[in-house]
């Protein structure tokens, strides 16, 4: 299906790709895995045609005729329910419909029809539907104009457009950034039964072990495929690497052997033509090199020397929401105790981050009652936050006016470093950082205050796998409470020992575990698409 050969590209002086192959045959699903920063967002432009080959060498080729399919761009807001958007991306039958309303010929009229049968063009309302509700829209949803969605919504519609249209190569890139819990336990399924070649860009773990037939690794400027999921990449990879350092330790015994028969009888005359061939074996060996792993610069939350007595924080008949008249939940009875790990779920617009905003006291309670203890530090990190670092500031500045009036410059950077800024990186401005590291900074400002509750609004919407799994250790090590809302089971998996459900208005505690609710949205999915 998909072909890539001899592949060299580099941006400025930096090399993303040194004579990189690999091929994909036709029904795979591959999980295209790697570092941020390394290149995957860049061959897929490159598979699109959106970069110009760097080299005639160079060549990335399609099966003939095939149809390649991804998403460009959120949905553009105008008049046209979003129904029609997505019934418009197949085509074919977008074009035969609209020409069956104008034919006069009956000879042409009669192809017309014969051809929509052949691409079942009458079920199309019913399957296009299917993706959109799977997605998280409603029934009601579906005749809205595209302009009453904001940009999430759209990008979803751009989703459920592609998927829809099921070209024979699917590019997507991160797509369950876009998405909730539901939405992802939908899309994991969907792509396990996608009848065409999927590629995907994705850092959620469990989405790459569910989904994924293949997994395309690019690491030190090459690409590789191996069979199966991430976690059977990383076995793989691990018994390679073990194996090269096997063969490495061999290599230098069989060296030191040959270097000190050598020295021994490089000058006897007798034994000089030996230990001349032995020179020559030592200039032909071949030194075999293990790749180095990258490190991840680890996060730290740290402990706070001041110890609240149970509960640090208690919602009691609260109504939450942004006025009288917009009321999200009411009723809400939940209470926060020194180490609790809370997982809050439900689908997007229940109200998840709006509940998180009133226990951080981003928005005031409209009725009921909030008690917390008199010293409490909330740590708070939204998505919203991104655009609270201060444009044409620095990372340094950001560090410096967190720390005490008068901190050294010396621990100011070393503070910074701490986070993950290396000296080439604290003079950077902030609008120059890369997604990732804009969280990086913002958990690290977040870390000083010494919080006695984190809560966490989709961290990991810009971090890698390897960074994933720093922050689960960096969370299980702190010893204050949790609340997190995240689409990334994983993380999920491995910090809460509780859930908090928010839906229909209501956010209670729910009695199960993530693969009980994921049972439950999956069950609820079917019931909605029958």
């Amino acid at each position: 299906m998909l072909t890539i050969s001899n592949l060299d590209y580099r941006i400025g002086a930096r090399s993303l790709f040194e004579n990189a192959s690999a091929q994909i045959s036709a029904g795979w699903k591959v999980g295209l895995v790697g570092r941020n920063g390394t290149g995957k967002s860049t061959l897929l432009k490159l598979i699109r045609e959106e970069i110009v080959k760097p080299s005639p060498d160079t060549s990335i080729r399609m099966n003939k005729g095939a149809r390649l399919g991804w998403v460009a761009q959120e949905v553009e807001p105008s008049d046209e329910t979003i129904l029609e958007v997505v019934l418009a991306t197949d085509t074919e039958r977008h074009a035969l419909m609209q020409e069956a309303e104008t034919a006069q010929d009956p000879d042409r009229i009669g192809e017309i029809h014969m051809r929509l049968a052949d691409i079942d063009a009458w079920s199309a309302e019913s399957r296009a539907a299917e993706v959109l509700m799977g997605l998280g829209f409603t029934d009601a949803d579906l005749y809205r104009a595209t302009r009453e969605f904001s940009g999430g919504w759209r990008m979803r519609a751009a989703i459920a457009g592609v998927l829809f249209s099921e070209p024979d190569l699917l590019l997507l890139d991160e797509p369950t950034n876009y998405l909730d819990l539901e939405g992802a336990a939908w899309l994991e399924i969907y792509l396990k039964k996608y009848p065409h070649t999927v590629l995907i860009v994705s850092h959620d773990r469990e989405m790459l072990n569910r989904c994924v037939t293949h997994t395309m690794a690019l690491e030190h400027k090459q690409l590789s495929i191996s069979p199966g999921g991430y976690d059977a990449w990383l076995k793989l990879r691990a018994a390679k690497t073990a194996f090269l350092e096997s063969q490495r330790a061999k290599q230098e015994a069989n060296r030191a052997h040959l270097q000190a028969f050598i020295d021994r009888f490089r000058a006897k005359a007798s034994k000089a033509s030996q230990a001349q061939s032995r020179v020559k074996m030592l200039e032909k060996m071949q030194e075999i090199t293990v790749p180095l792993d990258e490190r991840t610069v680890p996060f730290s939350f740290p402990t706070s020397t001041d110890k609240l007595a149970a509960p640090l924080l208690q919602l009691r008949g609260a109504s939450v929401g942004y006025g009288e008249d917009a009321v999200i939940l009411r009723g809400v009875d939940l209470r926060l105790d020194p180490e609790d790990r809370i997982a809050i779920v439900g689908a997007n617009g229940q109200g998840k981050t709006t509940l998180v905003k009133s226990i951080a006291e981003r928005l005031p309670l409209i009725a009921g009652d909030r008690t917390a203890a008199r010293s409490l530090r909330i740590g708070y990190f939204s998505q919203d936050q991104m655009d609270e670092l201060r444009t044409g500031e620095t990372v340094l500045d950001h560090v410096r006016d967190a720390l005490p009036e008068g901190t050294p410059p010396a621990r100011q950077r070393a503070a910074a470093a701490a986070m993950g800024f290396a000296h080439e990186k604290v003079e950077t401005n902030i609008e120059k950082l890369s997604g990732g590291e804009k969280v990086r900074l913002l958990l690290g400002l977040m870390a000083m205050e010494k919080p006695h509750i984190l809560i966490l609004d989709e961290p990991t919407s810009h971090l890698d796998i390897d960074s994933r799994e720093a922050l689960i250790y960096a969370l299980n090590d702190y010893n204050g409470a949790v609340i997190l809302i995240t689409h990334d089971v994983y993380l999920a998996e491995g910090t809460a020992d509780q859930l908090w459900l928010v839906k229909d208005g209501r956010a209670t505690r729910y009695d199960g575990n993530l693969n009980d609710y994921r049972k439950l949205i999956l069950q609820a999915d079917r019931a909605k698409a029958a």
